[in-house]
């Protein structure tokens, strides 16, 4: 089964900046691209998955209902416009918890690989940070990293791990994948 893993902010909507959040429906603002580019690869038969950190309803910046909300919104409008995200995971644990779904912990795609029988040596995970590298190589999918949220090329000699791929965007990633 073809399987991709996708971080939330900054790869399918706007990064917030740091230590903001996306707290309500008004500020999610999809990247101008990431819907065409969900949608083709359902087309070409991925199996997507939402993996994502949103600490901000464990800190209680807004409600767990806010974020289901904006997650609701977000599956409505990407099956509008032709893609399909299997399943969507999160970790509302503040860093403080220690638990093990956090990223860079690989907790959520093992939870994806139980229910799902998903190989995780064959999955990709798309992300916009360098903690999404770490957390690819901690749960053995390939490392992709897109240039639409907090990482720039221009950081790359600190980073303190190295993405298999690097990408415009996810329209990119997509038309690589398909």
């Amino acid at each position: 089964m073809k399987t991709v893993f996708l971080d939330r902010d900054g790869v399918i909507n706007k990064y917030p900046g740091d230590r903001l959040y996306v707290t309500s429906l008004r500020k999610f603002k999809f990247l101008p691209r990431a819907k065409p580019a969900i949608a083709l690869l359902s087309k070409a038969g991925w199996k997507i998955f939402v993996a994502s950190n949103q600490a901000g309803v464990g800190k209680g910046i807004y409600a767990q209902r806010a974020l289901d909300a904006i997650t609701f919104k977000m599956l409505e409008d990407i099956k509008r416009a032709g893609g399909k995200i299997t399943k969507v995971y999160y970790c509302t644990h503040r860093k403080e918890a220690g638990c093990s779904c956090r990223k860079p912990k690989s907790g959520l795609f093992k939870k994806a690989a139980r229910e799902f029988k998903v190989n995780l040596k064959e999955a990709y995970f798309v992300g916009d940070t360098i903690r999404d590298v770490l957390t690819a190589q901690a749960a053995g999918c390939k490392s992709v990293l897109v240039l639409t949220g907090k990482e720039k090329l221009a950081n790359q000699k600190n980073w303190e791990a190295k993405p298999d791929f690097v990408f415009k965007d996810l329209l990119e990633v997509a038309k690589f994948l398909k």
